[in-house]
């Protein structure tokens, strides 16, 4: 039996206060994704202005993403325990203090430090922010609605970052792409209190040392040689090295959530197939559409040879098409089911995907790729807002936290997946004579084939949901 989700004749309204709940939590989300990609294309002023080695300018954007997926699981089951909103607001201020530490720094360490705790307050605002989300809205059509425009903002916050960081360093200075996320911070802080209620359990656990000592040491370990493999390549001793170190670390926590009277995970958890096939389905839905605007990156650079600016600009096709995709799949979803909305998306994103291979090496082939990520955003969101809505169904609240970390880890590790692996497939492909252009193009037919692997395993693996448990 499929999971079938017919709509209520009378779909229920949102009240005034969930409305401003929702625009609240929504736009920190939507910061938190800019904070990914405001940076990038500044770094090399930023290296000049404060006297970055060119060797170690690749930090600044790997001590943010090591702290914000290896501490997300820890952290998403931190605010189950200690209180959701408590924790939330703790990472807004760290996030808007650390931002402000960065946009005053005046030498590498400085800046090091506040990317650092940028992403410390990215691994506890993300899940505690989306259980909030989660929380506040019943599992149904109002959740999916929500769902919905978190994972659009979240896209287009991508997208926004790379435009914003642009025009910041152009018309101002790289110190605004830190300095903008203060004044969001502090009115979140004060606006929050006001409206979001805490969440957490009656009786409170012991935390479960063993399991969160494994699974951060071991993700740290994974983020840092998939980063690693990006610039060193995949046989360089470090890489090899820190991905055996996650393996090992990986398989001690499964074995210690085991033995734990009160696991950091529940493998139960782990075993439902909304949970498990649903995180699978995230990580191939962030893995290629985040390496895949790598791929355009280096085309429309290398080959067509626009600029930054441009390239930033060219990428708002596909933040439009997310944000449609992200209004359209709250409203599939109520008519069908999730598992034929991730296979929906993920076949619309195939489809496009693969059309890119048909790229030249004039200007021409522009139009080709604004449709192609244009209609590909709209499949990658259907998938993204069908991922999200299986991560955290039927599960009771008490455990949203657990599942919005588990999301959120996701959505992190395939981010910083996506590039090593794409770029090491477009290497290859450039080997000998090859170009640029080849090499690209193989690494599309290989993001293609991995988005349609993506709607073969959620086609054949995810089933109904149970009703949300009772935790003991």
């Amino acid at each position: 039996m499929t999971m079938l989700q017919e709509r209520a004749p009378t779909e229920p309204a949102m009240t005034g206060r969930q409305k401003l709940i929702l625009v609240l939590l929504l736009g920190s989300q939507f910061m938190l994704a800019i904070d990914f990609s405001i940076l990038n294309v500044a770094l090399p002023v930023i290296g000049e202005g404060l006297g970055f080695k060119l060797a170690n300018l690749q930090w600044i954007a790997t001590a943010f993403a090591l702290c914000a997926a290896g501490f997300t699981l820890l952290f998403g089951r931190v605010a189950d325990l200690f209180g959701r909103r408590r924790l939330f607001l703790a990472g807004m201020a760290l996030l808007g203090l650390s931002s402000l530490v960065g946009g005053l720094a005046i030498n590498p360490e400085m800046l090091l430090v506040a990317r650092v705790a940028q992403g410390l307050a990215t691994a506890m605002v993300t899940p505690a922010g989306l259980a909030l989300l989660t929380t506040s809205f019943s599992e149904g059509p109002l959740r999916q609605r929500a769902l919905g425009l978190n994972g659009a903002l979240m896209s287009a916050g991508f997208t926004t970052g790379a435009i914003l960081g642009g025009l910041l360093t152009d018309l101002l200075s790289w110190r605004w792409a830190f300095l903008v996320n203060v004044p969001v911070a502090v009115a979140v802080l004060v606006a929050a209190p006001h409206l979001i209620s805490e969440s957490r359990p009656a009786r409170r656990t012991r935390m479960d040392l063993p399991g969160a000592v494994t699974v951060t040491g071991g993700l740290l370990a994974l983020v840092f040689g998939l980063t690693n493999a990006a610039e060193h390549g995949w046989s360089d001793p470090t890489t090899l090295g820190s991905l055996a170190v996650a393996v090992v670390l990986l398989v001690a926590f499964w074995f210690a959530e085991k033995r734990a009277g009160a696991p950091l995970v529940p493998l139960p958890v782990l075993k439902r197939p909304t949970v498990s096939w649903g995180n699978v389905a995230g990580l191939i839905a962030f893995l290629t559409e985040t390496s895949l605007v790598f791929l355009l990156t280096l085309y429309l650079q290398n080959v067509l040879g626009y600029s930054a600016l441009a390239t930033g600009l060219a990428f708002g096709v596909l933040g439009l098409g997310t944000v449609v995709g992200g209004v359209m799949a709250p409203r599939i979803l109520a008519r069908t089911s999730i598992r034929t909305v991730l296979t929906t998306g993920f076949t619309i994103q195939a489809a496009a995907t693969a059309s890119l291979f048909l790229l030249g090496d004039d200007r021409g082939s522009l139009a080709l790729l604004l449709i192609a990520t244009f209609i590909g955003g709209i499949g990658n969101m259907l998938a993204i807002v069908g991922f999200m809505v299986a991560a955290t169904s039927g599960l009771p609240d008490n455990e949203q936290g657990l599942a919005t970390g588990l999301a959120t880890m996701t959505q992190q590790v395939g981010i910083t997946m996506g590039i090593p692996i794409m770029s090491a497939v477009t290497t290859a492909g450039m080997a000998g004579s090859g170009t640029v252009l080849e090499g690209v193009s193989a690494a599309i037919l290989v993001n293609a084939t991995l988005v349609l692997a993506g709607a073969v395993l959620a086609w054949l693996f995810l089933r109904r949901p149970a009703g949300p448990r009772t935790s003991p």
